[in-house]
């Protein structure tokens, strides 16, 4: 629980900081950090694509927390 939380809290202040945002906050960083970690694995499942350990984690979930905030940008427009 505590790692998942971690990974999630990093990820969505990298995911924040790529895609050139001012930040989102602690809680929303998280909340898109966690949803970045599922869409990330979902999408990396689909593609085959193993990427394991602590760094691994938190790149899937960068990857799918970017992919989110893309799409959310977009709809948003």
């Amino acid at each position: 629980m505590i790692y998942g939380l971690i990974v999630g809290i990093i990820a969505g202040a990298i995911a924040g900081w790529i895609m050139r945002g001012e930040g989102y906050g602690f809680i929303k960083n998280l909340i898109l950090g966690i949803f970045g970690g599922c869409v990330g694995g979902w999408i990396f499942d689909l593609l085959n694509i193993e990427w394991g350990g602590f760094i691994g984690n938190i790149g899937t979930a960068v990857v799918g927390a970017v992919l989110l905030i893309w799409i959310a940008r977009r709809i948003s427009k």
